[in-house]
């Protein structure tokens, strides 16, 4: 496809440059841009192609970078990247060295605010409404949020305080009725309550244009009527949730129709007050398969626009872990599976359709989900709170307080750990043994196969008390050493034993180690591998075999500080281990997008750095 306008779009001078009968087109050729970049990247498209007329209507109204547009999450920020003098670059977007598939302050002075979870929109951009107040800058702040960020509750701390700004601060809600999944709560009744009278914005604005042509009494009436606002909008709404939080509330208004939108953007721009416009999208818009199934394309591999099929297929440890567990629930009616808004992607679609009254989808809000589970736990069932490693970090204070310190036994299936390639440095699972380790009493399982999940999320959910967790990458197998049956529970030693160096490692990093082991083999060198399986707390009997090697090198997919390989260490020296000791893990740093092999390569983590460390 030729990309007409969209070529001359140099910066958001140029959206403003262009007459209203281009804007349509445009919104086009982005949409057909999008698709084409996602099939062959990868990344969020669905809740992209919702936003294409919103973007591109905020870039006519405001004037970036002075002023601050902060987007919620970030993942439908691909189009702002486009009109913001990216548009160059786009076909980089999430490959090495290239844009991010999130908002980042370094790549333009347009992106206002780093993102990548959800529900921080709000107070970041208060934060910086406030602090251009209190230095007389006079610009815009607006946050734009769906309505799916309004299940985590830092969004309703932010809404607390946004109520007492003064002025030229704005919400957009970008209502699409889905956050991954279908919204649930009563948040999403609400919205739905409130979408059912779309007509308040028109109708006022309607009724101003129609008056002030009217001569002599025409201006007079549409100065009462406006002074009459908030009596009118009580009529009609009897005051909205945001009206009383002190926001003034526009809408809702339909999030693809540009002339409404700019419309109504220019109302809440003229605003006194902190205004929130509600706007009404439709997520994977203009693709048939992302509008059909806006879930299974929020976030996509590499596949065939033709026939929305994937490029590539194959059994995840997602979708192992969510059969499971399905099987267990089916032999015990205390099983329960809890997700944050992620059934999906954590692999508990079938589960939440065969056990619906022992599903719990709790929206974007992952404190609640632990704390809640830990009451299902303590009030005698077997809770299973699915979650991305990268979110499972908001939920430390309650895995501390609410669950392991008065003994709650649920359990942690704790996906994509690790690094998880494209997605980037917002979504590494490089943090969550760390996070657990600190805390007593937590027992926790990194399986490197298939039949691990499996074994480890029996042992943990019938063979362990208190806190515990299953970690696994994201993805599927790798490669496994000859004559392999079943993963061992605890711990396993694989080959030379009688050399003198030892590699300790877990999870997926094993396939890496059993690889340059081999290369090893060919150099000469002898070394052996001690593959962990439970890594909280490690067996003291591996450790003691550990012992009798003079060179051990821990090589570990996760944050150095508070790692396992520390605590290995300091067990080692505690029974009077006098060898060398090398560790290499991931230290002070945060890791960039790229793909998964090439970041392992990067921190020194696959088989050809394993081997040329040893020597």
């Amino acid at each position: 496809m030729s990309y007409e306008i969209l070529e001359t779009i140099e910066s958001p001078a140029d959206v403003k440059a262009l007459k209203e009968d281009q804007l349509d087109q445009l919104c086009s050729e982005i949409r057909e841009k999008l698709i084409d970049i996602v099939s062959v990247n990868g990344g969020h498209l669905s809740s992209n192609l919702g936003v294409v007329e919103l973007t591109v209507a905020l870039h006519r109204v405001f004037d970036c970078p002075s002023d601050s547009i902060v987007f919620d999450v970030g993942h439908q920020s691909y189009t702002h990247k486009m009109l913001t003098g990216r548009y160059s670059e786009i076909d980089t977007i999430r490959r090495e060295g290239g844009l991010s598939g999130f908002p980042k302050r370094n790549e333009s002075p347009c992106d206002a605010f780093n993102a990548g979870h959800a529900s921080t929109s709000i107070s970041a951009a208060l934060g910086i409404a406030k602090a251009k107040q209190l230095l007389g800058d006079p610009s815009y702040t607006i946050a734009v949020i769906g309505d799916g960020s309004l299940t985590g509750g830092m969004a309703y701390e932010g809404l607390n305080n946004a109520g007492q700004h003064n002025k030229n601060f704005i919400i957009i809600l970008n209502d699409n009725r889905m956050s991954i999944s279908k919204n649930v709560g009563a948040m999403a009744r609400y919205l739905g309550s409130i979408r059912m009278q779309p007509w308040y914005l028109r109708l006022k604005s309607g009724t101003e244009k129609v008056l002030s042509r009217v001569p002599l009494l025409g201006r007079p009436i549409s100065s009462v009527l406006k002074r009459s606002k908030a009596k009118v909008k009580h009529v009609l709404y009897r005051h909205t949730i945001f009206d009383k939080l002190g926001l003034s509330y526009y809408g809702p208004v339909d999030g693809h129709n540009m002339q409404e939108l700019v419309m109504a953007l220019n109302a809440v721009k003229r605003s006194k007050d902190p205004a929130l416009l509600h706007i009404v999208t439709k997520k994977g818009k203009g693709y048939k398969f992302a509008e059909d199934d806006s879930a299974s394309y929020h976030g996509v591999g590499a596949f065939d626009i033709d026939t929305g099929e994937p490029v590539s297929a194959k059994e995840s440890f997602s979708a192992v872990f969510g059969h499971k567990l399905c099987e267990l629930a089916a032999n015990d009616e205390r099983v329960c599976a809890v997700t944050a808004a992620m059934r999906t992607g954590t692999g508990l679609m079938d589960f939440s359709k065969l056990y619906k009254d022992r599903f719990f989808d709790v929206g974007i809000a992952e404190e609640h989900a632990v704390t809640f589970a830990s009451g299902l736990a303590l009030s005698g069932l077997l809770p299973v709170f699915a979650v991305y490693s990268t979110f499972l970090q908001r939920g430390y204070d309650q895995m501390i307080h609410d669950a392991s310190m008065q003994g709650a036994h649920l359990v942690l299936a704790i996906d994509r750990a690790g690094v998880v390639g494209e997605d980037g440095e917002t979504h590494q699972g490089l943090f969550d043994v760390s996070m657990l380790n600190s805390i007593p009493d937590v027992t926790v399982y990194s399986p490197c196969y298939f039949d691990g999940v499996e074994n480890a999320l029996t042992a943990a959910l019938y063979d362990t008390e208190g806190l515990a967790a299953v970690r696994y990458p994201r993805g599927g197998e790798g490669e496994k050493p000859d004559g392999y049956s079943l993963e061992n529970i605890n711990y396993e030693f694989f080959g030379g034993h009688g050399g003198d160096t030892l590699i300790v490692t877990y999870g997926r990093l094993f396939s890496e180690a059993l690889k340059a082991q081999r290369m090893l083999k060919e150099r000469g060198r002898d070394v052996c591998i001690l593959k962990l399986c439970r890594i909280k707390p490690i067996d003291h009997q591996a450790v003691e075999e550990a012992k009798a090697f003079r060179n051990i090198f821990f090589f570990e997919e996760g944050i150095r500080s508070g790692s396992v390989a520390d605590i290995l260490r300091d067990q080692l020296e505690e029974i009077g281990y006098d060898g060398h000791y090398h560790v290499r893990a991931v230290d002070n740093i945060y890791v960039q997008h790229a793909a998964v092999q090439s970041s392992l390569k990067a921190l020194g983590l696959d088989a050809e750095s394993m081997a040329a460390a040893i020597g």
